[in-house]
Order: structure tokens, then C-alpha cells, then sequence
């Protein structure tokens, strides 16, 4: 008989979250009233962290296969074919409201997750990556979540022995209730020995591994499925705790039991902990799954049915088990120091049932837990469309060469060296080009093949259109990819958005999967794997919109790829796309200008296609000597990119060559030719021998292209400017963060 000793009320039922017409719903379903075990598990498995309910019927409009997927969406990574029998395993997640909760507990838990993930598959990790939004400088509470943040990711990557290597870091008010924290890991698979999820067999045993279960940790997926207020504090015990040497001995012991041919199916305990791991693996084979708790291994004594099955203790996995197997899969786990527990067996009664102490504390159909969870086609309005900034309309308030200046200190802009310094990016010996480029570059094994690697997203575009900031995010993680030779082959996203139950939030949102697909169908860039991250509002406040994008891409020979540093003096220096000059949501107009206003730049798929693949070209033939994308702060923040990278400098002087364009286009003022945020860009430097030529192809592949001028000295002179020092340059670009983080809280 089902135990159930506590009333369910109208309040409890919405202290988990569910309204009541999903109270209803679970009823009939049930049959009857649900236990407070059955309660639980029904608030994690329905939360919209767990059952993507607002957000399901617009993710499957995205593309997802192409013939290098191995698996898209659906298990704990997506897994891209890499040719040579290898694969790569990825995904990001998001951690975002643990994280401004107790930062360095949920930025380290967030990073351990998206490692399970992962290594769940089979796949030995790689490499990490992150991105980051905080708010105000200036809100008291920043610079206390920046180091929490920074050190957890760092404590957690550094410690459990995997490269982090690149990633993003901005800041804005609207993040100032509601951070984010996005972990993306990347692993190295044999291409027919990939784990999956999905259990077979009745009558095969459950088995419990890892670390202990606690009373960390519970609710955390549903929080993370509800806005903040002025007592999220009060949440704190709903953040896990992690524990990366634990982490570390789980993976050697799951990469060995796979290796023994031990694994039936296999899944990372992260969000709703043991209600989600068994109820997938169960629903996923068409099995039923029963669960003795009185075999869970736990820290605390006295901990309930309830507390079991909610509970995210970290550093835990389920697996289904091969018959005859049981003895030795324990022994490897025994020899880490881990636990290891049979909890249960696979059924066919498509039932999930939990015991402890002898008496059912759940019974419940184990596929509509899934598949009746609640599927919402919430109301959207479409983002009002705005007009483009006349970039001849702002004037300059002040010299280009004072804006560089000032652009390149500005948070957003600025060095994130700080950050990435207290992150080891070279452990394993594979990292061949860390952060501080377009996108890292991780040899594979001995090489010379290897993978970059990005994260990309520009919110100020997503919020002022949607649908051209979706677009925008992929072309952006297409072309950093592109920007090192590698081939782009597949995307991973993060999903962070506000309520979905305002109209204005869920426009936003189905705007930006509306050109996220479109992107990805245009660039073949399949999304394999990912994250929606909803309810990232607090006391109604939303964040903007932030759809990170986390690319793989593949490069034959790490030695040729190429990097952003120049490499002599006396080189020419091109601009590859065209130029318009497009000053709207430019970070320009917010931070010299001071004004957040107009349309951002519209992405031409096709004209994005036709000049990278072209770069692309440049580079696998080893054509051009340095290669750097335009993105924020435009030609004049990348020409000051390259400088710092390389300590040579550039002078600007509209040379005219045959087929490139000799001065600033029409009467487009000079601030917008040199700060405009025109999609599709590349500066690239080549020898003198090579120029002619590669104008020539230029123009038989309909690229435009501009001569800008040439390496030299060590300043940057831009047109009509004093020179400015390539040491005064790296002042300011490395200046701020440090010295933010150096100030009193």
C-alpha cells in the first residue's frame, strides 16, 4: 500500500511549483492524490528545467543532424563524427541561479556537471569553456560574484585536471539580480563506443555510483525554474556542493567499467538527482524501474524517501548493469574509493515504484512522468522593430584615437586575462592556442588534427532584435571558428531568457530560435546538444537576452592554424567583407556615445558563407600570415587586438592596390568606418609577394576586400590620429579588470 502521511494542500502543492491546473493534470493521471514522494518527484520532473515545457515545441524547429552526428538532442551530450574512428562529446549548461546564490559553489558544481555529462558518454574530457554576465560594475554585489565565480570554475577545472580554454565575460545592469554562469565541456570518444541512457532488459540490476547522498541540493532544479526576489538568499541549501577529486576517481572509474564491457546503459545524476537519472533511463528503454532507497548510500542519517529522490548531491551516476557483471564493476569502483550500491532493477510493468523501510512511497507509469508533462504553447509577441542609427546623424564626441583608447578599457572590452590566469589552460599538454583569440585550438591526442573551440553570444543584439541576434550569435561562433582554419561543424547553446509567461520574454525567445535556425541551416552548424536556462528575472526585472552559443569546429594540422598576433613587420594588412559603417547597438554608441538605441546589424547568411569560407581557404594554404574576426568595437578594436597580441604595430594609410578599395567608402563618417559593427569581417595579413594574387581571387569569388595598410613600428595610427602606443594600447586593454577586482568591496 502507497504510504502517504502528509496532507497535500493547495499551498504545498504550490510551494513545488505546480499551478493547479498541473495539479489536476497529475491527478488524473495518477488516479488519485499523489504521496509527498510522488509530489516531489512530479515538481522535478515537471519544473521547466527538467521538462523544457515552455520551451519544447520551438526547440524542435532547429536543425539538428548533418552526416558527422553521431547524436543530437536528447542525451546527456551531443557527438560529432571527427573522422579517424574519434568523436567529440559537448554540451553547455547553465548554472545561473545557484551561482548568484553562493557563486563559488555554483560555478564548481556548474563545471562538474556539464563534466558528467560528458563523461557519461564515454568521452575522456578535453577541455572546458564558459561565459559569463554580471551586472553593474558599480552594483555593490559585482565584484564579490565576479571572484566567487572565477574561483569556482577555476577551483573545480583545475583541480579535476581539464584545460579551461576559452569562454566570454560581459557585463550589464540588467544582470545585476540575476547573473549568468554558462559551463560548456568538450571530451574525446572512439566513434562506436558511445554510452547511452537508454536501459535494456528486465530484471537488470540498478546500480548507485560515486559519492554519497545528501540533503544538498534539493529543489535546485526547481529553483532553477522560478524567478528571484528579495529572499533568494533564502535559498541557499538549495545549492549542491562539489567535490572535483571525487569528480576525478568517478571518471577514471567509469571510463574503466565502460572499458570492461560492464555498462548497460548509463546517466550523470544532475538536475531532480534520482528522480530524473532512473526515470529517463527507464522511460527511454520502454521499461519500468523500481528503486529500494534503503540501499542508497547517504552522509546524513534519518534522510526521507523524499530527501533521497531530490537530493543533487554532486559527483553521481545510475547505471544499468550487464547480468554477471556485478562483482566486478564493484571491484573497479572499490579500488576508487567509491560507492557502489545495487538500488534497484529494470521491470516490465512501465512502472516507477520507490520503496523504503519496507513500504511504497511511489508507484507511478513511468513514460507519462515524461511524456504527460506539461507542453505549454505560451502567448509571444514579436520585438518591435527599430530603426537603424544614420551613422552621419552621431557625431564623434570625441577623437577616434581617445575612443580606441577608451573602448578597448571598458568592461566589456577590456582584457579578461585576469579571469583566465587563475584557470589552468594548458594541463594535458594539448592546448596549442588558449584564451585571448577567436577560439582555442586543443590538439587531438598526438595530433596533428585538432578542435576549436567557442562561445559566443552579443545580448545587446538579441534584445533589440531577436531574430537577427539569434543569427548574429551562430554567424559569430562560425566565424571565430573559421578565423583559426578549422571547418565548423556543430553547435551547442545555452538558452537564457527571462519569464516565459510574459509575452515580451517569450518573443524574445522565439525569435532568437527562429534565427538561430536559420543560421545553422544556412552555415550547416547543426545543434547537437544544449540548455534553456527560463524565469532568469528578478522582482520582474529580466535579463536580456542571452542565447550562448558554444561551436566545434575541426582543423586538420594544429600548425597551420592560424591566430590573431601579427607576425612581421612590413606585412599588408586586409580587410576581408564589406564595410557600411553600422553604428547601431554598436559598443561604440553605448560607450563612447553613450546611447543604447537602433537596430543591430543584419546578418547575410550567404555573404557570411561566402567570405569565411574563403578565409577559410586563405588559411589552409597558408596564404596569409594572421587572421582576426570583427566583432565588438569593429576594425579599429581588432586592428588593436592584433597589435597587443603580437607587440607590432600598424599603420592605416589606404594604399590603392588593383581590386581593393583606396579610402573610407561614399561620405561615411571616419568613427563609422573604423568602430561599425558590420557583419561578416576578417582582417588578414599576408606578405607583399602574396597581395596581388590574393586580390585577384578576391574578386573572382565576389569578396570585398580593403587595403588597409601595414604592419610596422609599435603603434597603431589610424587615419588623421596622433599614433598611439602599442604600450599605452595594452595598459588600458589589461588595466581594468584587475584593478576593479583590486578595489575594497
Amino acid at each position: 500500500m502507497l504510504r502517504n502521511d502528509i496532507a497535500i494542500t493547495p499551498e504545498l502543492v504550490a510551494e513545488h511549483g505546480l499551478k493547479p491546473d498541473e495539479y489536476e493534470r497529475l491527478l488524473k493521471l495518477l488516479g488519485r492524490e499523489p504521496s509527498f514522494t510522488e509530489l516531489g518527484i512530479v515538481s522535478a520532473m515537471w519544473n521547466e528545467h527538467c521538462s523544457y515545457k515552455s520551451s519544447r515545441i520551438h526547440l524542435k524547429t532547429l536543425p539538428t543532424k548533418a552526416p558527422w552526428v553521431i547524436q543530437g538532442p536528447g542525451e546527456n551530450a551531443g557527438v560529432i563524427d571527427i573522422g579517424d574512428g574519434q568523436a567529440i562529446v559537448f554540451k553547455m549548461e547553465s548554472h545561473n541561479h545557484p551561482s548568484f546564490i553562493e557563486p563559488y559553489q555554483g560555478a564548481t558544481t556548474g563545471v562538474g556537471g556539464i563534466l558528467r555529462d560528458v563523461f557519461t558518454m564515454g568521452a575522456r574530457p578535453i577541455a572546458c569553456l564558459n561565459a559569463l554576465r554580471f551586472g553593474d560594475p558599480a552594483h555593490p554585489r559585482t565584484r564579490q560574484l565576479v571572484a566567487g565565480v572565477v574561483a569556482g570554475i577555476g577551483g573545480y577545472g583545475n583541480s579535476f585536471g581539464v584545460p579551461t580554454v576559452g569562454g566570454q565575460m560581459g557585463f550589464h545592469p540588467r544582470y545585476n539580480g540575476n547573473i549568468l554562469v554558462n559551463a560548456m565541456a568538450v571530451g574525446l570518444a572512439k566513434a562506436d563506443e558511445i554510452f547511452y541512457a537508454k536501459a535494456t532488459g528486465v530484471g537488470n540490476a540498478i546500480v548507485y555510483l560515486g559519492s554519497k547522498t545528501g540533503r544538498d541540493g534539493i529543489h535546485g532544479a526547481t529553483m532553477a525554474s522560478a524567478e528571484f526576489d528579495d529572499k533568494s538568499e533564502e535559498k541557499r541549501p538549495t545549492v549542491q556542493v562539489g567535490d572535483p577529486f571525487a569528480e576525478k576517481l568517478l571518471l577514471e572509474a567509469c571510463l574503466e567499467i565502460m572499458a570492461s564491457d560492464c555498462v548497460i546503459a548509463i546517466q550523470d545524476m544532475g538536475a531532480a538527482g534520482l528522480t530524473c537519472s532512473a526515470v529517463e533511463m527507464g522511460a527511454k528503454g520502454d521499461l519500468g524501474i523500481e528503486l529500494d532507497l534503503d540501499k542508497v548510500p547517504c552522509r546524513e542519517e534519518g534522510m526521507s524517501a523524499y530527501e533521497m529522490m531530490l537530493s543533487e548531491s554532486q559527483e553521481r551516476m545510475l547505471m544499468v548493469i550487464r547480468p554477471g557483471k556485478e562483482a566486478e564493476a564493484e571491484s573497479i569502483f572499490r579500488k576508487y574509493g567509491l560507492d557502489f550500491a545495487i538500488v534497484g532493477h529494470t521491470t516490465d510493468t512501465l512502472r516507477f515504484v520507490v520503496k523504503h523501510q519496507g513500504e511504497v512511497m511511489a508507484d507511478m507509469p513511468i513514460k507519462e512522468l515524461g511524456d504527460e508533462a506539461p507542453l505549454y504553447d505560451r502567448p509571444w509577441v514579436p520585438a518591435p522593430k527599430l530603426s537603424s542609427v544614420d551613422a552621419k546623424s552621431v557625431s564623434a564626441p570625441i577623437s577616434n584615437r581617445d575612443a580606441l583608447l577608451k573602448l578597448i578599457a571598458s568592461p566589456d572590452l577590456a582584457s579578461k586575462r585576469w579571469v583566465w590566469e587563475q584557470y589552468d589552460h594548458i594541463i594535458l599538454g594539448n592546448t596549442m592556442s588558449g584564451p585571448g583569440g577567436d577560439a582555442a585550438i586543443v590538439r587531438i591526442e598526438s595530433g596533428p588534427k585538432g578542435v576549436a573551440l567557442t562561445s559566443d553570444v552579443t545580448p545587446r543584439y538579441c534584445e533589440a532584435d531577436p531574430y537577427e541576434g539569434g543569427k548574429q550569435a551562430v554567424a559569430e561562433a562560425w566565424r571565430n571558428i573559421t578565423a583559426t582554419g578549422a571547418t565548423p561543424l556543430a553547435l551547442t547553446d545555452n538558452l537564457n531568457f527571462g519569464n516565459p509567461e510574459r509575452p515580451e520574454a517569450m518573443g524574445q525567445f522565439v525569435g532568437c530560435i527562429k534565427g538561430i535556425g536559420e543560421a545553422c541551416k544556412a552555415l550547416d552548424f547543426p545543434v547537437v546538444s544544449g540548455n534553456v536556462s527560463l524565469y532568469n528575472e528578478t522582482n520582474g526585472q529580466g535579463i536580456l537576452p542571452t542565447p550562448t552559443i558554444g561551436g566545434v569546429g575541426v582543423i586538420a594540422d594544429v600548425t597551420k592554424a592560424a591566430t590573431i598576433s601579427f607576425k612581421a613587420a612590413g606585412e599588408t594588412i586586409l580587410l576581408i567583407g564589406e564595410t557600411k559603417g553600422w553604428l547601431g547597438r554598436s559598443a561604440w554608441l553605448a560607450v563612447v556615445a553613450g546611447r543604447e538605441e537602433g537596430a543591430p546589424p543584419p546578418v547575410d547568411l550567404a555573404v557570411e558563407r561566402r567570405n569565411g569560407d574563403f578565409v577559410r581557404a586563405l588559411i589552409a594554404s597558408g596564404r596569409i600570415t594572421a587572421c582576426h574576426d570583427l566583432s565588438d568595437g569593429g576594425l579599429a578594436i581588432g586592428l588593436a587586438e592584433m597589435a597587443i597580441a603580437s607587440g607590432i604595430g600598424a599603420k592605416l594609410d589606404f594604399m590603392d592596390v588593383p581590386g581593393a578599395h583606396r579610402e573610407i567608402p561614399g561620405d561615411m563618417p571616419s568613427h563609422a568606418f573604423l568602430f561599425g559593427e558590420d557583419q561578416g569581417r576578417y582582417i588578414v595579413t599576408c606578405t607583399r609577394d602574396q597581395l596581388l594574387q590574393l586580390q585577384r581571387d578576391a574578386i573572382a569569388a565576389g569578396v570585398p576586400t580593403w587595403h588597409l595598410g601595414m604592419t610596422d613600428g609599435d603603434a597603431l595610427v589610424l587615419p588623421g590620429e596622433a599614433p598611439v602606443s602599442i604600450a599605452s594600447l595594452r595598459e588600458a586593454h589589461e588595466g581594468w579588470l584587475p584593478s576593479y577586482m583590486a578595489k575594497a568591496a
